[in-house]
């Protein structure tokens, strides 16, 4: 199987974790937690990275950075394996420290209008330490492997900008931006034990990518014609293939919609009826010419279950009328490809 193509661009931002192999501990003592950012400091060096938020827990770590330059992947491996090697001679063991390769997920950045992905990723860094109950009423700022002490006192290594995250928020870099922002997060920790919302935890799980629509279309818009011609060989899977498939579906939508004169707005379609010919057609069409999951169909269309939009598209499809307006817009499509 092909690894997962990682997306690099200059001025990407990412979500970062990795966890230890079969999910042991690896930041043991003061010494690996010091070798780690010796490592990222290295990292951030070598590559420019800039780092806007950070946590270390047990057995997994969390960065929020930035890479002017297109470098994740050789700087990424230049810091996992580094600190693996290091690791592994401290402690006289061998083999794997990670588990796998890492996950990164692009981030969309705060000065676009869905700068909120950017705000709820850094929450979820540093609210890290509280949702594993690990403070016993200590304050969050207590936790020394998290970039949050840094924010509360303005010092931190120089690879650590806080400037970005105190600006999502609106806050200034002086003392009181600072406090203002330690203290959100303080009584998130209180309030909740640091807990996010249900919303914003199903955008952090979401997949390959935290942004909105247009932030997504970026991403496929930058990779769909390399990814195209790599699919076409067989040479790249997972995120990539998953979105190409779903821009090519998209497109049928997009398309079709304005061939009958539909609104296909997602906004448009939640207010519709599952059952409607239009949604019917467009789920059909989509099945049969794309390979997008039911799921993704029943989501995109506002169809409710994946199985109910199944029937509904089948049911259609081998209607009198269905097979009359399929054949029709098949002719449509195949015109415009």
């Amino acid at each position: 199987m092909a690894r997962p193509l990682r997306f690099e661009y200059a001025g990407a931002t990412y979500h970062v974790m990795a966890r230890g192999d079969g999910g042991k501990r690896i930041f043991l003592e003061e010494e690996d937690a010091k070798g780690f950012f010796f490592r990222l400091a290295e990292v951030c060096e070598r590559c420019g990275w800039k780092v806007h938020a950070y946590v270390l827990m047990s057995n997994h770590f969390h960065l929020l950075l930035e890479t002017p330059e297109p470098n994740l992947v050789d700087g990424m491996r230049y810091l996992m394996g580094t600190f693996s090697q290091g690791w592994n001679a401290r402690h006289q063991r061998r083999g794997h420290v990670f588990q796998g390769r890492y996950k990164s997920i692009p981030v969309s950045g705060e000065r676009a209008a869905d700068g909120s992905y950017f705000r709820v990723t850094a929450d979820y860094i540093h609210l890290n330490p509280a949702r594993a109950k690990l403070l016993t009423g200590e304050p969050l700022t207590s936790y020394a492997w998290s970039s949050l002490p840094a924010y509360e006192s303005g010092k931190g290594p120089k690879w650590l900008h806080t400037e970005r995250v105190l600006d999502a928020f609106h806050l200034d870099l002086r003392h009181r931006g600072r406090k203002a922002y330690v203290a959100y997060l303080q009584r998130r920790a209180e309030e909740n034990g640091g807990d996010l919302s249900d919303e914003a935890m199903r955008e952090l799980r979401k997949g390959w990518y935290l942004g909105s629509d247009g932030f997504r279309d970026q991403l496929v818009n930058q990779i769909n014609d390399v990814a195209g011609k790599l699919i076409k060989k067989g040479s790249v899977s997972g995120p990539v293939v998953k979105a190409h498939k779903e821009a090519d579906a998209e497109h049928v939508i997009q398309l079709l919609g304005v061939e009958m004169a539909y609104n296909v707005d997602r906004e448009f379609l939640a207010q519709q009826r599952k059952g409607v010919w239009q949604k019917a057609l467009l789920a059909a069409m989509v099945k049969k010419h794309c390979a997008v999951s039911n799921e993704w169909i029943a989501k995109r269309l506002a169809m409710g279950h994946p199985a109910g939009m199944s029937k509904i598209a089948k049911f259609y499809q081998e209607s009198k009328e269905g097979i009359k307006l399929i054949r029709h817009y098949e002719k449509i499509l195949i015109s415009k490809d």
